[in-house]
């Protein structure tokens, strides 16, 4: 519910059973996912998450929106309301297209 409650489930996670890829809500109270997203970037949630692809969802779609998003470390952005079809492709994307990401 919040970008707080996100990193503890991270850090809270076994290791046998990590979170391979993180939809990552720009609005969130207590702790926005900018601010969650920096945190993972920065190993704040375990080292085993600093490259875990992040996909931004935010009801957001102006221009510069994305920028903001890749700049505090999500890798991809979906703009709401999100469409199933879209969160597929994004899903193909960043966990079985290209591993160079």
């Amino acid at each position: 519910s919040d970008g707080k409650e996100a990193l503890a489930a991270m850090k809270s996670a076994p290791l046998t059973d990590l979170y391979t890829l993180l939809l990552m809500d720009c609005q969130m109270p207590v702790m926005d996912g900018y601010e969650a997203s920096r945190q993972v970037r920065s190993g704040i949630a375990g080292d085993h998450y600093k490259k875990t692809p992040i996909i931004a969802m935010t009801a957001n779609a102006m221009v510069g929106d994305k920028e903001k998003c890749i700049s505090a470390g999500m890798n991809d952005y979906l703009s709401k309301p999100i469409q199933p079809a879209d969160v597929e492709l994004m899903l193909k994307k960043w966990l079985f297209d290209t591993p160079n990401h």
